[in-house]
């Protein structure tokens, strides 16, 4: 009985040990396996099995890209000013041995070394353009880390400045600079409107004049047109009034002319003619003595008076 509890307690130790021995490596990670203190391999995704009381797991690599996020570094530009930058760095392991033993602490070695290497960029810029050049510092800072992790199996993939923050004296030049630049930008706004407002009243002046002109002139052919059609209207009446004058003249010559009337009517009708043109004004008319006789007058010149 005693053997019996021995045997299950040995069995059941055996079972331990073999279930420790069983390691399982999920997705997107790695295991460093050392053998009595020295490397042996690298375990990939999956299931593996260990020596016991010789293997172990030396370290297990996680092998998605990791963002660190370091605080502010303070650096100087060309100009001598000093400012605090923050950077964040997108890495990747590549090499899992390279990473366990390249170097003791990688998180920490890559902190100093991005430290290092923006005061070396910054220090070789001006204020002004360590503002405006974010991309190129970004793009520098990437090659040198990249190369610089390589042999701890380390891939650089991106540097991001973060925040840059110059001294609070800078700041306040700066904004009081942008103020500035607002005020300038809006009064060249304000002046160019007005400036167009002016030339717009000017051209519309102008068209309003020239159609005012052109109106006139319209007006000056439409008077001038009706009154040369008045005109020639006149005209033609007056020439009208004078054929029909001239046609009663022949009618009443014609009439005469058919009616053969003798000398004595004749006389009269002369008489009639010199009397319609004294038309009751004081005047002088001489008679022919060839109408004195008919009409019974004595005198050879007669007095018309009013």
């Amino acid at each position: 009985m005693g053997l019996f509890i021995v045997f299950i307690i040995l069995l059941i130790i055996v079972l331990i040990i073999a279930a420790s021995c069983v390691k399982i490596v999920p997705q997107a990670h790695e295991a460093v396996v050392e053998s009595l203190g020295k490397y042996l391999t690298t375990w990939k995704v999956g299931v593996h099995f260990r020596r016991p009381f010789l293997d172990r797991i030396a370290k297990k690599i996680n092998l998605k890209e990791q963002v660190v996020d370091f605080p502010p570094q303070p650096v100087i530009t060309k100009d001598n000013v000093t400012m605090q930058i923050d950077t964040v760095v997108y890495f990747q392991i590549t090499d899992s041995k390279l990473f366990t033993y390249g170097v003791e602490n990688p998180i920490m070695a890559i902190e100093n070394l991005t430290a290092t290497t923006l005061r070396n960029i910054i220090g070789d810029l001006e204020l002004d353009e360590t503002l405006t050049s974010r991309e190129t510092i970004n793009t520098k800072m990437r090659a040198s880390l990249d190369v610089a992790t390589d042999p701890w199996g380390i891939k650089v993939n991106r540097v991001e400045l973060k925040n840059i923050i110059p001294p609070a004296a800078i700041q306040d030049a700066m904004e009081k600079q942008m103020k500035a630049e607002r005020e300038r930008r809006e009064a060249i706004l304000r002046a160019e409107g007005e400036k167009k407002s002016t030339i717009l009243v000017a051209e519309g002046k102008k068209e309003s004049a020239i159609l005012d002109a052109e109106a006139e002139k319209q007006a000056a052919i439409l008077r001038a047109e009706a009154h040369k059609e008045a005109t020639i209207r006149e005209a033609e009446g007056q020439a009208e009034a004078i054929l029909k004058i001239q046609q009663a003249n022949a009618d009443g010559l014609r009439f005469l002319k058919e009616a053969d009337p003798n000398a004595s009517v004749l006389q009269l009708k002369s008489l009639e003619a010199f009397a319609k043109a004294a038309d009751g004004k004081a005047t002088k008319i001489i008679i022919p003595s060839e109408i004195q006789g008919v009409a019974g007058l004595v005198k050879s010149i007669v007095e018309v008076g009013k």
